[in-house]
């Protein structure tokens, strides 16, 4: 999931400006309209012929649930025979032990309370099993925050106070929960509980580890960094540790005046939208222009040891990353793939050097593959006209990745990935998001959750893989990796096409109207492939589109189940005003689904007006003088069934 913050850089050119082609170059306009074609049809084309055409149209029903109407609400609701209900939400205590201070209502807890508490907009969730369904570790990312929610007077009266709060509702969240009479609860005091801030040291490993372009007065080695900032999507490694990508980092930084090319292609702004440079000089680029690189990065975190250092693994390339997703080739390597969430930015796929290793010789998993992710090959994607794509690879003095074009050792290919990728000719995306994978078929599946300048005087024209003009709904991308069936997630080839184009039938606009089997939606972000094959779709349709303009009539945002078999959409789940449903994960049996409702009741300018915070919502507490807060949300089937059946 994503803060786009699109209205910082509304009318601004795109950050990529290389000369990429445009697949639209040689992309025929029946290549176009065959993208248009039904998700079920397309993928039975491009993945196994009349077989697979043959396997869509009989299939056993995976989803047995009753779809619910788009709503507008402030309320989250489910299909009948399942509940849902709030189970830890911003500003509730973690519980470590002997710091657990209550959420004040006010808004008036203080820095280090807040660094004892649940942090502000839940995104990215994991349950990491302590004993199976039974007990467990939930990991949310915490990706922003609002200041007219988190400080009494949100930005009035800027102080250091306010700037440490603010670092404190960033970062991860740990907490434990148990099954009780049926339901989760948060067991508190725990010994896992845990917090990690954008003040949490953090070691920094692979080529860009001591790198000069990392090194600052506080850290001269460039070995250590103080916190992590806009953790947006989240994923689970095989050897159980957690994976956060962070993305939009660059808007806490403020450049000035004087930017340079490479600056302008990250995007820093003059001004920092979350003002911290005005008392925190590690966030002011000319003062201290290293510190803007030590940001960007996929963080690694083991939640089972609550006093090991979280890692920033620099050989997954630096990007604004939703986040990070993992395969396992049939070797035993680790694939992980991740999207950068901005307009015609790209996807990128890690190769790990060395296999997976087991626990063991006193061991745990995690430790055994403490360095698995520091080591390996970096790729990017190209999308070809004609359904097929390459990876390419991002190594040192490979093609154009030389010392003459900037690149002087591996450490600058993965700090400078952008620009390493434009002089590749990488494939420019619809803003790609979260990236689900369906390990038994070799498939990726990837949101491109919309892009209204693609297509539009002064920005890039259509292609194949993006094929819509103002694409305001966005599209689902799928493809599986090696060519004619042959080749693993390694592979250096894949074939592509769309499981689906989001939209409304009801549109006037063509380019807006999708051609989804089943209920409508748009701006699809959130995605995950649960045990059972059932592909969960969430959606982040911004505030000031909601139920507007070409989302007229969608609702609030959602989640929707689709049976890959056919692409057929179910809507499972509608959340409360001003919302975006992200974060999703269950317990090993399936019986319980967690998923996080993040940042409701927040308005057009994505910023609460501290004197009304329930203007819009007051989910999930409802009480007078109360405010909307982030949570982590539990459901569950009334009869204690499998979710989705």
């Amino acid at each position: 999931m994503s803060k786009s913050l699109q209205h910082i850089h509304a009318g601004e050119p795109p950050a990529n400006t290389s000369n990429n082609p445009d697949i639209h170059s040689v992309s025929a306009p029946e290549r176009r309209q065959f993208l248009r074609m039904s998700a079920g049809a397309a993928a039975a084309l491009t993945f196994g012929g009349a077989a697979a055409a043959k396997a869509v149209s009989t299939p056993a029903a995976l989803i047995g649930f009753t779809g619910i109407a788009a709503d507008s609400t402030d309320a989250l609701k489910v299909p009948p025979g399942y509940v849902a209900r709030a189970l830890s939400s911003w500003g509730d205590p973690v519980g470590i032990v002997g710091n657990m201070p209550a959420f004040k209502f006010d808004a008036s807890n203080t820095a280090d309370e807040q660094a004892a508490q649940q942090g502000m907009h839940h995104d990215g969730l994991h349950y990491f099993a302590l004993e199976g369904s039974k007990r467990g570790l939930l990991v949310s990312n915490h990706e922003y925050v609002d200041d007219g929610l988190l400080h009494t007077d949100g930005f009035k009266t800027w102080s250091l106070d306010k700037v440490r709060k603010s670092q404190a509702a960033h970062g991860f969240s740990v907490i434990e929960v148990t099954k009780k009479a049926g339901q989760f609860e948060v067991v508190r005091p725990s010994r896992y509980a845990r917090r990690v801030t954008a003040n949490t040291p953090m070691r920094v490993a692979g080529p860009a580890k001591g790198h000069a372009l990392m090194r600052t007065a506080a850290d001269p080695n460039g070995l250590s960094v103080l916190g992590t900032l806009g953790n947006c999507a989240s994923g689970i490694t095989p050897w159980g540790t957690y994976l956060a990508g962070e993305e939009n980092w660059h808007d806490y930084f403020a450049g000035g005046d004087n930017l340079s090319p490479d600056q302008k292609r990250w995007r820093l702004p003059k001004k920092a939208w979350y003002r911290w440079p005005e008392f925190d000089e590690r966030f002011d680029a000319v003062k201290n222009p290293n510190e803007f690189h030590r940001f960007g990065w996929i963080v690694e975190l083991d939640p089972m040891d609550p006093l090991s250092t979280p890692v920033k693994r620099t050989a997954l390339g630096r990007a604004t990353h939703e986040g990070a997703f993992v395969a396992v080739t049939e070797s035993g390597h680790a694939v992980v793939y991740s999207g950068e969430d901005a307009s015609f930015e790209y996807i990128y796929k890690f190769v790990s050097a060395t296999k997976i290793r087991p626990a063991g010789n006193g061991l745990t998993a995690a430790q055994a593959n403490r360095d698995l992710l520091d080591n390996g090959v970096l790729y990017v994607a190209r999308f070809n006209a004609d359904g097929t794509g390459d990876w390419l690879p991002m190594v040192h003095a490979t093609g154009p990745l030389t010392l003459e074009n900037g690149f002087e050792d591996q450490g600058a290919v993965v700090i400078r990935t952008r620009q390493a990728a434009d002089l590749l000719g990488a494939t420019p995306m619809d803003r790609p998001e979260w990236l689900a994978i369906k390990q038994d078929s070799r498939e990726v599946f990837c949101t491109l959750t919309n892009n209204t300048r693609r297509g539009t005087p002064d920005y890039r024209a259509v292609d194949a893989a993006n094929p819509r003009a103002n694409n305001s709904m966005g599209s689902i991308i799928r493809w599986r990796e090696g060519k004619d069936d042959v080749g693993d997630f390694d592979a250096i080839a894949m074939r592509w096409t769309h499981l689906v184009l989001a939209g409304d039938p009801a549109n006037e606009r063509l380019e807006a109207k999708g051609n989804i089997k089943g209920d409508t939606f748009g701006s699809p972000d959130g995605i995950a492939v649960d045990s059972r094959g059932v592909l969960w779709v969430q959606t982040d349709v911004s505030p000031s589109r909601i139920n507007n303009g070409e989302n007229k009539g969608l609702g609030n945002n959602q989640m929707l189940a689709c049976d890959l078999r056919t692409g057929k959409m179910r809507r499972f789940l509608t959340g409360p005003n001003g919302c975006e449903v992200t974060g999703l994960t269950f317990t090993p049996d399936m019986r319980a689904m967690f998923l996080n409702i993040q940042h409701p009741g927040e308005p057009s300018s994505e910023r609460t007006d501290p004197s009304n915070p329930s203007r819009f919502s007051n989910w999930p507490d409802y009480r007078v003088n109360g405010r909307p807060r982030s949570s982590t949300v539990e459901v569950r089937k009334i009869d204690g069934g499998v979710i989705g059946t």
